[in-house]
């Protein structure tokens, strides 16, 4: 009578994220960047200053800081594409203002 041995089970390997991971954190990257260079153009715009853009700057840092609390890291390596969305439509509504104040 011969008797099979179990195997031990491996355990399960995380899933590695894929290109789209490293695309979505790259765009991220970008749309932060660009959102806080865009709230420090509407500041100047709307104060005609550059305490404007100082304030800009500030709200660019406590909107990073913010990012940073509800994602966990700044550029979190798995982000839901509706983050990203959300960021992009926030820095369109930037630019519009610009547009608006400065034209």
């Amino acid at each position: 009578m011969t008797y099979n041995q179990m195997q031990p089970a491996r355990p399960a390997q995380p899933a590695t994220p894929g290109a789209g991971a490293d695309v979505k954190t790259f765009v991220t990257a970008v749309l932060l960047t660009f959102g806080v260079g865009l709230l420090m153009m509407d500041g100047w715009a709307l104060l005609s200053s550059g305490f404007g853009a100082f304030l800009g700057l500030v709200g660019g840092g406590f909107g990073v800081f913010w990012w940073r609390h509800i994602h966990g890291k700044v550029f979190p390596r798995e982000l839901s594409t509706k983050s990203v969305v959300i960021l992009a439509v926030v820095n369109v509504a930037l630019a519009l203002l610009l547009f608006l104040v400065a034209g």
